[in-house]
């Protein structure tokens, strides 16, 4: 198990854009506080479309659970279920999915916590990355010094802006450093790269056993119960006895153990397909993140480039085309740190595979560390057994920009509204106090970014705030 400090470390997390104590606090003490609604276009409607396209707005559902959900009361697969992206689950959150259904089935789906709209029929299909960004209403309460003395209203605010304007000055523009945040690894237990690292190993009992017995940091004592069974025993019927109900997919693959013993390639398989590939991805974001945080820590720039650089156009909506790389060198310099100045290049991170290149000079050393830190020295990025987890490796870009930002003091509710957590008060080692302030964050980031990590920037909490 890894503790707070060690799982910052371990994912790249461990260090700011600009030094400042930031204003502490915790997000999602109440569900209503972390709000999402995805900017996108409506699919092309058609009265003979094959699809339903439909907008739902989830309450505390997991855009993968809920599409299982989903799919299952339509009586279709999962895979016949189409998102532009993943949301955060303690959050109110609102999206476009597309389903290959009637609109007749559909519109009979009662789900508890969602509301179901359905847009109409269409030809078009969704994908990952298929919006055009994400509007964020975000309250984080409690906020504290360093030293946990409560901090007012005007304090924090002041707090916020003075982050924002160093931001500002070190980057020329809204922007701040487009790390993979701790979602995509599981913050409190950073289960899926792990489960990756095995699967680009081709040990594929080593990524069951990762994903059901990993030990985490403040879960349940019945899930840790059940993940120590697991670890001591490798006995699937005996952990089938005391599972939570809520671990559904722990559930799938210990159902597949018990059908097929020691078929932990199937076992792996019976995971969604989406959630497979978010393992590889997993282990290429702690390359990427520790890349990237090498680069920070030595000063180098994330906005403008430097000869060996490999820099991407940007798109009106916000995208990297990374498909039309460039390398950046003596003779072409100045005019991609110009376009990068106007936020119509980025400069781009690594994203590890089997054919990505790397930068060069300063910058590819930068990347040759990042990798070496996250222990990726030699992987072959090729998964032989099931071939669409091998992948060719890609970039990011290296900072993300922000936009309409607004900062006001939020009002206080109720204690019973708030979560068991604030119930209990601050546990050592938290940064947040009851006594501090709220403050209710606005902002608008681009797809494949996250506001975790802009909060991360504001707040300056542990992995575990957030």
């Amino acid at each position: 198990m890894f503790d707070r400090d060690e799982v910052e470390s371990y994912l790249g997390l461990d260090y700011f854009c600009v030094a400042h104590e930031g204003i502490g606090g915790v997000l999602k003490t109440r569900v209503d506080d972390f709000r999402v609604k995805e900017q996108a276009r409506t699919p092309a409607i058609d009265p003979k479309g094959r699809f339903t396209a439909i907008r739902v707005t989830l309450r505390n559902w997991e855009t993968n659970r809920f599409i299982g959900r989903l799919a299952s009361a339509c009586k279709i697969s999962r895979n016949r279920v189409f998102s532009s992206g993943l949301k955060d689950k303690r959050a109110v959150t609102t999206q476009v999915l597309v389903v290959d259904a009637s609109s007749n089935i559909v519109e009979r789906v009662e789900i508890p916590d969602s509301e179901i709209e359905i847009l109409g029929r269409t030809h078009q299909k969704v994908g990952m990355g298929d919006h055009d960004g994400n509007r964020f209403t975000i309250t984080v309460r409690g906020c504290v010094s360093p030293d946990g003395e409560p901090l007012d209203s005007k304090e924090a605010m002041s707090r916020v802006l003075s982050i924002r304007s160093e931001m500002e000055n070190l980057h020329g523009m809204d922007a701040f450093p487009n790390w993979i945040g701790p979602q995509r690894f599981g913050s409190t237990r950073p289960v899926t790269a792990e489960v990756g690292r095995c699967l680009v190993n081709s040990d594929f009992e080593g990524a069951v056993s990762t994903y059901i017995g990993m030990q985490g940091d403040g879960h349940r004592e019945d899930v840790e119960s059940f993940r120590a069974l697991w670890r001591e025993t490798k006995e699937p019927s005996k952990c089938l006895e005391i599972i939570p109900k809520h671990l559904g997919f722990e559930r799938t693959m210990l159902e597949r153990l018990v059908d097929h013993r020691d078929d932990y390639i199937g076992a792996f398989k019976s995971l969604p397909q989406s959630l497979q590939i978010l393992m590889i991805h997993s282990l290429q974001s702690l390359a990427f993140n520790h890349a990237l945080r090498s680069r920070l820590s030595n000063s180098m720039q994330i906005i403008r480039p430097s000869v060996g650089d490999i820099v991407a156009p940007i798109s009106e909506n916000g995208r990297t085309d990374v498909g039309k790389s460039a390398l950046v060198s003596e003779w072409n310099l100045d005019r991609c740190t110009k376009n990068a100045e106007r936020g119509r290049v980025a400069v781009t991170g690594i994203l590890p595979g089997t054919s990505v290149i790397l930068a060069e000079g300063e910058a590819g050393r930068h990347e040759t560390e990042g990798m070496k830190s996250a222990g990726l020295n030699g992987i072959e990025w090729m998964v032989p057994e099931i071939p669409r987890l091998s992948t060719n490796g890609t970039r990011r870009s290296l900072a993300v920009p922000f936009s309409d930002f607004s900062v006001e003091e939020a009002p206080p509710v109720p204690d019973e509204d708030l979560s068991e957590r604030w119930d209990q008060g601050p546990r050592d080692g938290d940064r947040w106090h009851p006594d501090g302030a709220c403050l209710r964050l606005r902002f608008v980031l681009p797809p494949g970014s996250y506001a975790t990590v802009l909060m991360r920037e504001f707040m300056r909490s542990p992995l575990d705030h957030y």
